[in-house]
């Protein structure tokens, strides 16, 4: 029986090949050229990539036996995830490998902007002695703001810790009490902005998060705050920034990613008082080689049949075919949830009922955390990464089964328990003549029946008369189409819940009018992912 073929489309660490062992052929080529790579790829099992082979659907398409997609890294801009999943292909990734790199940097760009590292430098090198005019700022007892709480968020406040600094935190998914056994005080936004002398950024790149640093909360900061980026380009404005440095509201700042990259022209490139690095926050050897271990791993168990945990679009792996299509169900769930939650999490309970009970479904539990925790994570949420997410943050999981599913063949629930004694409860199932259409069925106790779809709008309001009326006038003056809703109430006059499937992002003003004119509890648009 002939051997699987690994392609490996790039340089990678020599223990990459180690880690797969002898059960594979090894084959080479060149991911950047084009044609070599549509040619290369066509026979073979798998693919190792870093960050400059697209893998597209057209290269998707032509790679007939091709089963796993392996990025060594985090991100996956140069892997086409949707096109991999309607082709069974699993894709992979390291999401772990680069975050003490990572963090490293952030610190490094941090310092190098409070002691003027990179002019003092470019001076002397120029043969100009300038001690007086780079005359810097020590770290001791100053403020430092963390702007995401996150693995990499913690692992710099762990390590700023020594410098002396007194540490606050803004992340509104992470528990006061759990960030106060590290040292760490969590504030609103505000208020980090206006007390910080270091503001460092590390939150993943969404919607909400791009451009959250922007011209507003720049005029909130102190004159003297230094602002590091080594997150995601884009959360913080470079325009802006630019703006706020000239105009002395800002002192200095440390940035290695850039909304358009590669960038290699920029006005921050012209302040002396900026510190900038070409998107090297994972360029570390030690990453690179725990990357390619990582995936060289991922393979080993993809191509051997089994559950993969840094499988991204949830292919692949030992689970039961009755299980399977219930996965992608409980993650849109968690996603549901989490948007649904008003105050930080403290435990998330994953309730599945009915005949697929008769399964191993542990991975369900695993898939809603990872609905969960997906958009409130820096970095890529894995099987094998959202426990330790929960861990991390102090968050109690718990799976619940019962054959007894009520009226559906098989349900599951998602519920969490909110900081303020509060709870969310969200319930799902798959419905059809081949049981593939996924439907939201519960909010908290209330019954519904709404096909999923990629967005929602979720309402929670006083039962009364006219709502309906004021929800779609206010769509159909924002231009967003309605493709269903579904209203449920617990008494007339009672809690009520509303839930529309739309044709596109409905964007906070319009969600924000609505929530004015229905005088609602909660309005919220959710994308699932």
């Amino acid at each position: 029986m002939s051997k699987p073929v690994v392609l490996i489309a790039e340089e990678l660490s020599p223990a990459t090949v180690e880690a797969l062992g002898p059960d594979f052929e090894i084959r080479y080529c060149d991911g950047s050229d084009r044609a070599e790579l549509l040619s290369a790829i066509a026979d073979v099992d798998a693919i190792l990539i870093r960050s400059a082979t697209q893998v597209d659907a057209e290269a998707i398409a032509a790679a007939r036996r091709l089963k796993v997609v392996a990025r060594a890294g985090v991100g996956l801009d140069n892997v086409d995830v949707p096109a991999a999943t309607q082709a069974g292909v699993m894709v992979v990734n390291a999401p772990t490998s680069n975050i003490g790199s990572a963090a490293e940097l952030a610190i490094a760009l941090l310092l190098a902007s409070a002691r003027h590292i990179a002019p003092a430098n470019a001076a002397l090198k120029a043969g100009q002695w300038k001690r007086s005019k780079y005359t810097g700022v020590e770290l001791a007892d100053k403020v430092v703001g963390v702007v995401g709480l996150g693995r990499i968020g913690l692992l710099v406040a762990q390590r700023l810790s020594a410098f002396g600094v007194k540490l606050v935190a803004y992340d509104p998914y992470v528990q006061p009490a759990r960030a106060a056994q590290m040292g760490i005080r969590m504030v609103s936004l505000d208020e980090l902005l206006a007390t910080s002398d270091f503001i460092t950024v590390h939150l993943p790149k969404t919607p909400e998060t791009i451009g959250l640093i922007g011209d507003e909360a720049l005029h909130k900061v102190k004159p003297s705050v230094r602002i590091i980026n080594a997150a995601r380009g884009g959360i913080v404005d470079e325009a802006a920034l630019y703006e706020a440095i000239v105009d002395g509201r800002v002192a200095g700042a440390g940035v290695d990613v850039w909304a358009k990259e590669p960038c290699t022209s920029s006005p921050l490139f012209e302040l002396e008082q900026v510190v900038v690095t070409p998107h090297l926050g994972a360029s570390t050897d030690e990453a690179q080689e725990k990357a390619g271990i990582a995936v060289a791993r991922s393979v080993r168990l993809a191509l051997a049949g089994e559950l993969v945990p840094d499988a991204v679009n949830v292919k692949g792996g030992a689970i039961a075919d009755d299980v399977r299509p219930m996965l992608p169900l409980t993650e849109r769930l968690g996603q549901i949830a989490a948007a649904l939650a008003k105050a930080p999490v403290a435990a998330i309970e994953t309730e599945v009922r009915g005949e697929i009970t008769e399964n191993d479904v542990k991975v369900l539990e695993l898939s809603a955390l990872k609905g969960v925790f997906t958009p409130l994570s820096e970095e890529q949420v894995s099987y094998v990464n959202a426990p330790i997410i929960a861990k991390e943050r102090g968050i109690e999981a718990a799976l619940v089964t019962d054959a007894d599913a009520g009226d559906h063949r098989n349900l599951v629930r998602v519920r969490l328990a909110l900081s303020d004694g509060t709870s969310v409860s969200v319930g799902g199932t798959l419905s059809g003549p081949r049981g593939d259409i996924a439907k939201l069925v519960e909010v908290d106790d209330l019954d519904l029946e709404v096909p999923l779809s990629e967005h929602l709008i979720v309402m929670r309001y006083a039962d009364r008369p006219g709502v309906v009326g004021a929800v779609g006038g206010a769509l159909g003056d924002a231009g967003v189409n309605i493709g269903g809703m579904q209203v449920s109430r617990d008494a007339v006059g009672g809690q009520a819940v509303m839930v529309l499937t739309v044709d596109a992002t409905a964007g906070t003003e319009v969600l924000e009018r609505i929530s004015e004119e229905i005088a609602a509890d909660q309005v919220v648009g959710v994308d699932l992912v």
